[in-house]
């Protein structure tokens, strides 16, 4: 059977944790930030956020290697 392909735009954005968590960088700090309020620059400044679980299995079936 041949390997399965990783996606390579979740592999940019999504890493797998050593318990299976998927880990992921909250949005909205990239740039633009003179533009933003205090608490949208600090509601975004978690860099080691969990994706949602509904959405876990989808991003590692993107992932059949673990990224």
């Amino acid at each position: 059977m041949a390997k399965l392909k990783t996606n390579k735009a979740a592999k940019k954005r999504y890493s797998l944790t050593a318990t299976g968590k998927v880990k992921r960088t909250k949005s909205n700090r990239r740039h633009l930030l003179a533009n933003k309020t205090k608490r949208q620059k600090k509601c975004g400044k978690i860099q080691n956020a969990y994706a949602d679980k509904t959405c876990e299995a989808g991003i590692k079936k993107l992932m059949p290697y673990g990224g």
